[in-house]
């Protein structure tokens, strides 16, 4: 499993991780019924602590994606929806783009510029 952080990213690296994993887990690189491997091992191939990547599973436990057994280790459930990371990355873009003073309005604008 090839996971990747951008250092020049804004947002905290437990996000950014959690990220990573959902990817790999979308793009096929981790199926349902896969475990993952140990915390420690994400940790060592992101370069970030092991407690950053458990947060990060965390979050992804608590969208149904990963399953946690005593013993067993993380197991994936399922694929993340395609909509609901696009709207999660949409939600990070709006409150990155408000933060920064623009509105919903630029970024509309932008959008339909860009299609």
């Amino acid at each position: 499993m090839l996971l990747t952080l951008d250092i020049e990213d804004g947002r905290p690296l437990h996000e950014q991780a959690a990220d990573a994993i959902r990817r790999a887990i979308a793009d096929g690189e981790a199926e349902p019924g896969d475990r993952l491997p140990p915390a420690r091992d994400l940790a060592d191939a992101m370069s970030i602590n092991a407690n950053t990547v458990l947060r990060a599973l965390r979050e992804l436990r608590a969208e149904g994606l990963l399953e946690f057994r005593r013993g067993r280790g993380v197991t994936v459930l399922r694929r993340p929806d395609p909509e609901s990371g696009l709207r999660a990355q949409l939600r990070d873009l709006v409150a990155e783009a408000r933060r920064r003073g623009f509105t919903t309005a630029d970024l509309t604008r932008w959008i339909e510029e860009e299609s």
